[in-house]
């Protein structure tokens, strides 16, 4: 594995979002967006951009100031991961970044014991760990409370065995954070635990190759006698469930701004294009059939931005939205793949080729409609909150 990069320079922060989140990573937008089509064809993690991304400081915006982090509200946070979105065009390294700070931080910052806390969050915020949570299993997929990875108590240790697949980070992760089964299945058989790379019993397996996030490293987990101190226990045992929802809250809310930052510059791109683009003696912009694509992506984009904002802020507030989770996850992953369609479909042939950056973006669209939650599964969660 290739080692991480040296410790993120201390004072080099996120700047305040005074005017518009587009600010946030606008310095870094020259050196984030390098070689963009050449990395996509290699489909490896950009080790030198993952430089940029710690020393943006945008690892830390969530996190306490005393582990080194900036302090911000979950809705700061939305709004700085937008202005990521809105200057990365390296969407498997903006999705990265947004597994990092989720998948194993987050929890820990929540759940964990101080001595983990104190041992670890530092050099999470700084990007000198990469993280990964494994949760999707190969015969459950989106059944969490099925899952069939097993951890039996032995002595002052637990005993893990089984196996994870689709684990966003794991090619290159440093820290996994495991949800297994302590108990019966159900919502308190699962328990999590914090794991390191390099204990016996855990193997990473070869980085799967895949139609979109590509510099996004995607891989399988395996656990074979996986002997794991009960010290390492996030939350109480049976406590898995209720880590894991405040986990996906957030997960959802935090790559789906991303998602927000990078439709609203294809919007940019495409009216732009449209303005310029001249056929029959006339930008094709004003051709109805044009136009009237993108003001559906107008209407889109400005759709995607509502339900993020309004259920970002229920979650900050701690009221019940589970329903408005679903919604948005569903209303935001599908705006966006339509709308990436319809960008390829507006540059015609231009945008069928690869330099362009456009057939990356619909390559790129399509994983949101399965990753956190198929489309399929929020509509059975919508339904039954309904009483259905």
């Amino acid at each position: 594995m290739t080692p991480a990069p040296a410790p993120a320079h201390p004072d080099i922060r996120v700047p305040e979002l005074s005017v518009s989140p587009y600010e946030i990573s606008a310095p870094w937008a020259e050196e984030l967006n390098r070689d963009i089509a050449a990395a996509d064809a290699d489909g490896a993690f950009p080790w030198d951009k993952w430089k940029t991304i710690r020393r943006s400081g945008i690892l830390g915006v969530p996190f306490e100031e005393q582990y080194g982090g900036l302090g911000r509200t979950l809705t700061g946070t939305m709004q700085a991961l937008e202005g990521l979105g809105h200057t990365c065009r390296d969407a498997g390294l903006s999705f990265s970044t947004s597994t990092q700070i989720v998948s194993v931080g987050i929890p820990l910052q929540a759940f964990a014991s101080q001595e983990l806390k104190d041992r670890f969050l530092p050099r999470i915020i700084s990007g000198e760990l990469i993280t990964a949570h494994a949760i999707t299993e190969p015969d459950n997929g989106s059944d969490a409370l099925h899952i069939a990875t097993t951890a039996t108590r032995d002595g002052d240790d637990y005993v893990i065995d089984g196996g994870k697949m689709f684990i966003t980070n794991a090619p290159i992760a440093d820290l996994f954070l495991l949800y297994v089964r302590t108990g019966a299945p159900g919502p308190f058989g699962l328990s999590v635990f914090l794991v390191d790379r390099d204990t016996p019993g855990l193997s990473v397996g070869e980085p799967l190759d895949k139609m979109g996030l590509r510099t996004s490293p995607l891989g399988t987990v395996s656990f074979d006698g996986l002997r794991v101190p009960a010290s390492r226990r996030i939350g109480q045992e049976g406590a898995g469930f209720l880590i894991l929802d405040h986990v996906m809250k957030r997960e959802i809310l935090f790559s789906f701004s991303i998602t927000l930052g990078e439709m609203t510059h294809r919007l940019e791109k495409v009216l732009g294009y449209a303005k310029s683009r001249r056929q029959f003696d006339q930008p094709i912009g004003k051709f109805q059939a044009v136009s009237h694509k993108i003001a559906d992506m107008k209407i889109a984009v400005e759709t995607a931005r509502k339900w993020l904002a309004d259920t970002g802020a229920k979650v900050e507030a701690g009221q019940d939205a589970a329903l408005d989770i679903a919604a948005t996850k569903t209303v935001v992953s599908e705006a966006n793949t339509r709308t990436a369609l319809d960008a390829v479909q507006i540059f015609g042939g231009q945008g069928y080729l690869t330099r362009t950056g456009i057939e990356q973006d619909l390559r790129n669209a399509v994983a949101g409609t399965i990753y956190s939650g198929t489309s399929e599964i929020q509509r059975n969660r919508i339904a039954s909150l309904l009483g259905l």
